[in-house]
């Protein structure tokens, strides 16, 4: 059965930052409305701006409901949120009006996908700053989403590059307190919860390893006892449970065994240990992907890059991946 072209909400992020030159970028020069109905949830102003400052020409189609749209080359399908002021706009700056603005965009994309009008969201980058000044309480997408959507339990949210999948044990925390939280009890949870996420996306098949933390996986204890004392319990523990989880594996080696397809995805230990071997094998093209909310959600693995907002330097290609991402998964599960 041919599954019908997802509707996409894409929001277009920080209106200061390079969330809507990748947008607009990646809608008109890869012919993504041949894959998918991609509908831009943002500001004409912006978009206008946009258009202006990358030498970038197309119609900008505003609409009320998805099924309204073109979704054809050089035209951009828009559900236009007048909320912000381009005379007081700065590219580049943290401010108060461009976080709520972000903030805005995602909650109108969540009402629509929420309302069964679009398939799942594609997310541009937001700043933390501006959604402080603009005082909202939840400064990352994922909590900002669990929010809107009332999910109760904590969704997951992992990268993936290139077929390899990536969770994380700890993720922005230092090295020396990244290692104190590798218990027993935590990397058991992280299995459990990494395995339910791909079946959430339709990955019921394969295996989760589990990288280690020591070099050469502690060597029978020669270089620390994490492994033993920590992660190879849990491991059987999940194992007992059923869960298909093999490790520790070097973590020198597992992440290139993923990339030939030994396994499902890789539990990493610590932000670095995966966004190393991720960034090394191809930057542009890393996808966040948040699993455990009603709908499938992707997003651009960078920030809002204010050093070269307004300056037309942006590459799309991430914005770019994860729209091809969210549409490969949503044929996944669909």
């Amino acid at each position: 059965m041919k599954i019908k072209k997802p509707f996409i909400a894409i929001t277009i992020g920080d209106p200061a930052g390079i969330g809507p030159e990748v947008v607009v970028k990646a809608l008109l020069k890869h012919n993504l409305h041949k894959l998918c109905r991609p509908l831009v949830v943002g500001s004409k102003k912006v978009i206008e701006n946009t258009l202006q400052y990358c030498g970038q020409t197309a119609k900008i189609n505003l609409i009320q409901k998805p099924w309204q749209g073109a979704y054809q080359n050089d035209i951009i399908d828009l559900i236009d949120i007048d909320n912000i002021n381009l005379s007081k706009l700065a590219m580049g700056t943290t401010q108060a009006m461009c976080g709520q603005a972000a903030y805005d965009y995602i909650e109108k994309a969540v009402e629509i996908t929420l309302a069964d009008l679009s398939n799942c969201m594609v997310t541009a980058p937001i700043n933390k700053e501006s959604l402080r000044a603009a005082e909202i309480n939840y400064i990352d997408h994922t909590k900002i989403l669990a929010n809107l959507t009332k999910t109760t339990k904590e969704p997951v949210s992992f990268i993936e590059v290139k077929g390899i999948r990536i969770f994380f044990l700890t993720h922005y925390t230092s090295l020396r307190e990244a290692c104190e939280l590798v218990t027993q009890e935590l990397v058991f949870e992280h299995i459990v919860r990494s395995i339910e996420a791909l079946k959430n996306l339709g990955i019921t098949q394969g295996t989760l390893a589990v990288a280690a933390l020591n070099p050469h996986n502690s060597k029978n204890s020669f270089y620390g006892k994490e492994e033993i004392d920590q992660i190879e319990p849990a491991i059987r523990e999940a194992q007992v449970r059923g869960y298909n989880v093999v490790g520790p594996i070097n973590a020198d080696i597992v992440f290139n065994r993923a990339s030939q397809g030994y396994y499902s995805g890789v539990l990493s230990l610590y932000h670095d240990q995966g966004y190393i071997a991720a960034k090394t094998l191809d930057a542009e093209k890393i996808t966040l992907i948040t699993s455990g909310l009603p709908f499938l959600t992707t997003s651009v693995e960078h920030d809002t890059a204010f050093d070269i907002a307004g300056k037309r330097f942006a590459s799309e290609i991430n914005m770019r991946q994860a729209i091809l991402t969210a549409i490969e998964y949503y044929s996944n599960i669909n």
